[in-house]
């Protein structure tokens, strides 16, 4: 039997430690207020909602994971503070909802230095804009949201009669965050350690499990079981099962297509642990044994993984892996035929004209962590050029490496490749030795996962 992954939780500490550095940050940009909401409560239907998840740069600052609630950091040559507005104590919502922390004890859990109700933010809000130059907040992310901050600084702005300034100036405070949270400290990777492994329990469960005749829909709920047995609290994203030529469809969801005879299954699926995402691809023949054809294209997809992992490390650049598997990528196109020498020319010629797009056409890397697709930027700008200006990668950085083959029916393709999608991704930390894999618990490599499939 599986024992659910138990991991400590982030000491207050922590999130003090982070709070700080953005303050600094504020007051080396002049100071000012930053009011940074949690994520509103959605509706799915009716009077049916979806569950609720904190909005990840509320919860890197806090901690705190109730709906209703808004951080408030004040940071001046004078003074550095922070306040949390939250839900008060309500015995009989906590009947029907569930423990609330409460404004006293949220003070002394998260190490704030003041909570007070939530109902009173509005009341509050234009006594702490007040005599403040600047505010950092989110822009333009939510309309009630953006309703609640325009009203508070029309209400600041109305006092500057009697002698009190407002503020002039609004920042993206999210630009600031993305930054901050780029770089994952020792217990995120932990954490984001633990999901890779719950996410890889997951695909091996739903290898081991296939079987013909079955249904995508099944797989997925192999999966599902598998993530919460083993402690994760949600999906990172919604799973993806595509058997056969639904594979070559990239977003697609798990529905109800029979696993053929023949046929190849793509998962890609992760869970979330503490709020830290994973996010793992796999493709394996539904029958366990891969025919020469699949063979041969997952072998040149492998390859490009590979070559993806082998230019991740530190000093690298962000763009380094998807032009190393690009590389491999359309050099196994012409070498399979499914471009034409003849008519695209070199391997270079193809990637400058972008005949390879025919077959891959996405990017190979993304950020990981709080989100599955996380924040910050891939590049500081361009060139005179008008090329980006890749960002260099650093210890602590979280990325993915996945790439992948898609090929559809086409006259000018050989047919025994038809409706072939194969995609291997797995999530890499970034270290002074190279990169870390915490994924790698489902095999890769071909023979291994025909032996796996067949215990």
């Amino acid at each position: 039997m599986s024992t659910p992954l138990h991991l400590a939780p982030f000491a207050p500490s922590a999130f003090v430690a982070r709070r700080t550095h953005l303050m600094n940050r504020m007051l080396a940009l002049g100071g000012g207020v930053a009011i940074i909401p949690t994520a509103p409560e959605v509706v799915r239907n009716r009077d049916a909602q979806y569950d609720f998840r904190p909005d990840s740069y509320f919860y890197y600052l806090t901690g705190f994971c109730e709906p209703e609630a808004v951080l408030v950091l004040v940071s001046t040559e004078h003074m550095q503070r922070s306040i949390l507005f939250c839900r008060e104590k309500n015995m009989e919502r906590e009947i029907w909802d569930g423990h609330r922390y409460g404004p006293e004890a949220a003070q002394k859990t998260f190490a704030l230095d003041e909570a007070l109700p939530f109902d009173a933010l509005k009341q509050h809000l234009p006594t702490l804009l007040a005599n403040q130059t600047q505010i950092f907040s989110p822009l333009l992310d939510n309309a009630t949201w953006d309703a609640t901050l325009r009203e508070a600084l029309n209400s600041a702005r109305s006092a500057t009669r009697s002698g009190v300034s407002a503020p002039r100036v609004v920042h993206d405070v999210y630009a600031l965050l993305d930054e901050q949270r780029l770089v994952k400290d020792g217990q995120e990777l932990e954490w984001m350690r633990a999901a890779g492994r719950i996410s890889a329990k997951g695909h091996v469960q739903a290898m081991q499990t296939c079987r013909v005749g079955q249904r995508e829909t099944d797989l997925e709920a192999e999966i599902l079981y598998s993530f919460a047995k083993d402690g994760a609290q949600h999906v990172a994203y919604s799973s993806i099962v595509a058997a056969g030529a639904n594979a070559c469809v990239l977003h697609y969801r798990a529905g109800s297509s029979l696993l053929n005879d023949g046929d190849l299954c793509l998962i890609d699926a992760g869970a979330e642990y503490g709020l830290y995402a994973g996010d793992i691809t796999r493709t394996f023949p539904i029958n366990g044994r891969f025919s020469p054809a699949q063979r041969a294209v997952y072998e040149i997809v492998l390859a490009a993984q590979e070559a993806a992992i082998a230019t991740t490390h530190v000093g690298a650049s962000f763009n380094a892996p998807h032009e190393a598997a690009t590389r491999v990528l359309t050099e196994g196109m012409l070498n399979l035929g499914l471009l034409d020498a003849n008519r695209v020319g070199s391997v270079d010629d193809a990637i400058h004209s972008g005949a390879h797009r025919q077959f891959y056409m996405h990017r190979t890397s993304h950020w990981i962590g709080l989100d599955v697709h996380d924040c910050g930027a891939y590049s500081s700008g361009q060139d005179n050029a008008q090329q980006p200006i890749w960002r260099t990668l650093q210890e602590g950085m979280v990325l993915t490496i996945e790439p992948g083959l898609y090929i559809r029916p086409s006259a000018d393709v050989p047919e025994q490749f038809w409706n072939i999608g194969i995609r291997i991704e797995d999530d890499a930390i970034v270290t002074a030795s190279g990169c870390e894999l915490t994924t790698r618990d489902v095999p890769v490599a071909i023979n291994d996962i025909e032996h796996l499939m067949k215990h």
